[in-house]
Formats: structure tokens, sequence, C-alpha cells
């Protein structure tokens, strides 16, 4: 098949106190896009790269009668729903493409309105509030502490410190007008539930293994939630440590609590194809929604501990089978035939054996 790469990519190398790395943390390394060239072109594709920056519409538009399905890991480039940009040129474009449509990737990217579609499902979420200028929390301040600042639209942690953890409203209202201040954004404020930390990875509408974020080998004074530190800092390829584990330890009817949560949130968001929901336990141990990544980030190289493919291995797929089940998703939706060239070898087979096992294990 031709398939189109849309993606966005860092440009300057890692570092927290670089203004122009902290705008671009949620794209992909180089060798990210690398990785995800060399696993499509070994399903027999030919790959057509576009970056989406200001340049992708007239791009697109020359390739349109080419692409067979664009595989979208673009995160926009400005604005509240930048993540629904591309699709949306798609969608004019007529091109299929992975993911979600325009509105999905809207409501996965504001905090806030993510959480009152699932509070009318009915589906837990953590008590919260928006705040769009200091003023909103000065007249009407809220009481549930400890509490979690984050600016309302960013991913990838951004904005999302250690610090953000609040005991006080004095505490509150200083980090509250720092973010409204830096990233010039309403504000969501959430209640801090102390239980265990999960991501699921949905692929497909299939639940991935479940992984449980460990957070037991942090330093003594740093925060016990996925900020910032946590994610980027302490969890990388020179720590002594692995932060994640997968398949997490866990009952059988919290596993499924767990799963059906991940799943009715996926879909109640209007997700599609892949996305990763996270999910925390409150005081009493039940599970709640925090947020969904889509699309979630899927670097390569094991040593990275990138969440998504970490869960598909433990499935059994290897990167370029776990980018080939997500193509497959789209081409369903579309009713589109998928082709490739490869034949699977004896190990993918045993693979595959896993992946069919793993499934009648989590039905039962």
């Amino acid at each position: 098949m031709n398939i189109g790469l849309v993606y966005n990519v860092r440009h300057v190398k890692p570092d927290i106190n670089n203004p122009q790395y902290v705008k671009e943390a949620e794209f992909d390394e180089p060798k990210t896009i690398a990785g995800m060239v060399k696993a499509l072109e070994s399903l027999g594709h030919r790959v057509y790269k576009v970056e989406a920056n200001e340049n992708a519409y007239l791009k697109l538009k020359k390739l349109s009668k080419k692409i067979d399905l664009v595989l979208n890991t673009s995160e926009g480039m400005y604005g509240a729903d930048r993540e629904s940009q591309i699709p949306a040129m798609l969608e004019m474009l007529q091109i299929p493409y992975t993911g979600p449509r325009p509105l999905g990737y809207s409501l996965g990217l504001n905090k806030s309105v993510a959480k009152e579609i699932l509070s009318f499902y009915k589906i837990p979420t953590p008590k919260w509030m928006t705040v769009n200028q200091i003023f909103d929390l000065e007249k009407k301040p809220f009481k549930y502490f400890p509490a979690i600042a984050k600016p309302i639209g960013e991913g990838s942690s951004k904005g999302i410190k250690a610090e953000n953890l609040v005991n006080n409203y004095s505490q509150l209202k200083k980090i509250v007008e720092k973010l409204l201040r830096e990233f010039k954004q309403s504000v969501i404020i959430e209640e801090y539930l102390p239980g265990r930390e999960f991501t699921v990875g949905i692929l497909g509408e299939k639940v991935l293994p479940i992984i449980e974020v460990m957070f037991d080998k942090l330093p003594k004074n740093v925060p016990k939630f996925d900020h910032y530190e946590a994610k980027w800092v302490y969890d990388n390829p020179q720590a002594k440590y692995d932060a994640l584990e997968c398949p997490a330890k866990l009952t059988p009817q919290l596993k499924n609590k767990i799963a059906n949560l991940a799943l009715k949130s996926f879909q109640a968001l209007g997700m599609a194809d892949w996305a990763r929901i996270d999910i925390r336990l409150n005081k009493k141990g039940e599970p709640s929604f925090i947020e969904v990544n889509c699309p979630p980030g899927i670097i390569p190289d094991p040593k990275e501990n990138s969440r998504f493919p970490r869960s598909a291995r433990v499935m059994g797929l290897d990167y370029a089978s776990m980018i080939e089940e997500i193509l497959k998703s789209a081409c369903r939706r579309y009713k589109i035939t998928y082709k490739s060239t490869r034949k699977k070898t004896e190990a993918e087979k045993e693979l595959q054996k896993q992946k069919i096992q793993f499934e009648k294990q989590f039905k039962k």
C-alpha cells in the first residue's frame, strides 16, 4: 500500500530549560520517525513522509491521488485544537487516516471537556474545576486537597511538574497563576487520588496488557504521580530501575474494572484505532479516568520505555506488527482491503498465538 506518514519532528535536543524544547516536547525524535518508516517498509508499504507544519496541506493535496491511507502521528502546530488540524485536512482531501475524527482529537486534548463527557456517561473521574482566569478561583475556591493543577490542553506531561501537587489554597493559587501566565490557556484543577496509577493501551478496540506506573524508586521528596520529571527525567535509558510493570499485578476483578473503564472512555470520547488511557485508583481502590493520549507516543527503542509499544510487546506484537494492527483497524473502518507483501516468520506466528491466548484470558 501507499502509506502517508504524517508527523511532527523535534528539532532540538532534549533540555527542560530550553523553551524551544518545551514547545516541541510532544513531537517525535528523528530516530522515532525513522523507526516508523523502517517498520512500514518492512511490511511492504511505500512510505510518503509529510511533516505536519504550515506546508502540510499542499503536500497532502499533491499526494492525495497516490496515498491509500495515512498513519497520523501528528500533534499539530498551534492552538487549542491543534491535534485536529491534520485530520481536518485529510477529511477535506478525502484521504483515509488512522485515529479518530477531528472532533475526537479536540475532545481528547481538552482535559475539562473530556471529563464533562465522561461524567455524562457516568465514567468516574476525580473532582475538578476549570479556571480561565485567577478571578474564577478567587470567586469559587477549590476545596479538594491535595490537588493537582494542569494546563488544560497539553500532552506528554508538558506543564505538569512535581510542584503542581499542592496541599492548600495558597499553594494552589500560586501554581495556577504561574500556569496561566506561562501557557496562556485555561487551567484544570483536579483532586489528587492517592492510589496506584495505570496506563492502558487500546489497539483497534482491544485492550492491551495493563501497565502500572511505579513510583517507589523515586527520591523520597518527589511526589508519587506521573509528572514531567517522573516520566522524562527519572525514567530514562540511564536509570537503574524499570518504572513500569507490565502486565500489572492485579486481581481479576480490578483488572476487568480498569480494562472496561479504559474501553468505555475510548468509545465515549470518539477515539479510533489506537489511544492510551491514564487511570488512577482512589482511596477506596476504585479506578478513575485521568486523561486520554491520542496519538500515544510510540518510540521504537525498548530502552526508552515508551508505553504503548511496551504494552504491545507484552501482548506479543513487535514494533512493525503493532503498527500493522493500527493500519488494519483503520482499513476495517474505511472498508479498505489491507495489503502487505511481507510474510510472517515462524517467530511472528508464535507471537500471534500468544496474542490470541492473551485475548482468551482477558475474555475470561
